[in-house]
């Protein structure tokens, strides 16, 4: 991708997107092939976007993978998937990667008697892969937030504690500290 062709501002900026898509860990390359053309198209329309965003995604990639090297064996991600695991065996309704609040009130209410709900957004996550902090919805059933006090949100706290995830809560969210280092294969 020559930033002369597409100005180097909006390089940047498509650079800065493909970053967040690829080391979110949740998009497969359909996925990001598809938000990556769209941003293209809207951003750089005399771009060949079936030429950038393949080149996008394989500067992504190779960026991911030198960093990869120097993690840890297990990562921050790692230990948020068992404790999002847990939650799901304990009965509560976890959506991961959603594009919304509306997508995860539709999982909450398909489910069968649930415990409670736990989820967050992409949007969430790309927040994470750049600042190192990831928001944590948690609503019971009947879709009310949790409140501070209550024994579903020290429950959730306690895990992310036992897990090395330091959490506080905060305007009605969980905000964990996470070094966004997920594995990925595309």
């Amino acid at each position: 991708m020559t930033d002369q062709a597409i100005g180097e501002r909006v390089a940047r900026e498509l650079r800065g997107l493909a970053r967040v898509l690829v080391r979110s860990g949740y998009a497969d390359r359909a996925a990001l092939t598809a938000a990556l053309t769209e941003a293209v198209q809207e951003d750089a329309p005399a771009a060949d976007p079936a030429a950038v965003a393949p080149e996008l995604i394989a500067e992504a990639l190779a960026d991911l993978s030198a960093d990869e090297e120097t993690w840890p064996v297990e990562t921050d991600p790692d230990r948020l998937d068992v404790v999002l695991n847990e939650l799901e065996s304990l009965g509560l309704v976890v959506v991961r990667y959603t594009s919304d609040h509306h997508a995860a009130r539709e999982a909450l209410e398909s489910a069968t008697a649930p415990k409670g709900l736990v989820f967050f957004t992409d949007t969430d996550v790309w927040h994470a892969v750049d600042f190192g902090m990831l928001e944590l919805k948690v609503w019971h059933p009947d879709t009310a937030n949790v409140a501070p006090g209550e024994p579903l949100l020290e429950d959730i706290l306690a895990l992310l504690q036992e897990r090395e995830l330091p959490a506080t809560f905060d305007e009605g969210r969980i905000e964990v500290t996470v070094n966004w280092q997920r594995r990925i294969q595309l």
